[in-house]
């Protein structure tokens, strides 16, 4: 390793995510975009709204969309069970739910194991993932919040609330 790396190792390149499955799958997204993760609750259901929202959420006097993160990623849905959270996280200053199937751990990783993502992962389309990281004995997703919804799925999103 060379001593800009070593720097770079030293100098603390640590990602903070919150890892959560979608299926068998293990996916994380950046803490700091993360407000809080609650228990799945009581879903208004919206007309019009695209196929991956399921509605809307009345979080203490504030109402949030809701995004499926398995439809959003085309994988197949699944009924919410014990384990089934919502993750309210911050995606360029709009506050949205994804509903996961149930959240793991926070992970302190270094930069250095992760990687670009291969043309597809685990059968999601790559331009939702920011990069992989290698742990010791899995692989973790990490999801581009950024790019998870269009601007025209921002602005529809706006509208609903």
């Amino acid at each position: 390793m060379s001593n800009i790396q070593d720097r770079k190792a030293e100098t603390g390149e640590i990602l903070q995510l919150v890892s959560f499955k979608i299926g068998n799958e293990e996916f994380g997204v950046n803490i700091l975009n993360v407000q809080e993760i609650n228990k799945m609750t009581q879903i208004t259901k919206v007309p019009n709204a695209p196929e991956f929202v399921e509605g809307v959420i009345n979080l203490r006097g504030r109402v949030i969309p809701v995004i499926n993160l398995r439809t959003r990623l085309k994988l197949e849905k699944k009924e919410p069970d014990k384990d089934t959270r919502i993750i309210v996280v911050d995606i360029e200053k709009n506050t949205v739910g994804f509903i996961v199937d149930g959240v793991s751990e926070v992970l302190r990783i270094p930069v250095s194991i992760t990687e670009p993502p291969p043309e597809i992962v685990a059968g999601v389309d790559s331009e939702f993932i920011k990069s992989v990281g290698k742990l010791e004995d899995r692989l973790l997703i990490l999801i581009d919040l950024d790019k998870i919804l269009t601007v025209t799925e921002k602005t529809k999103l706006n509208s609903m609330v």
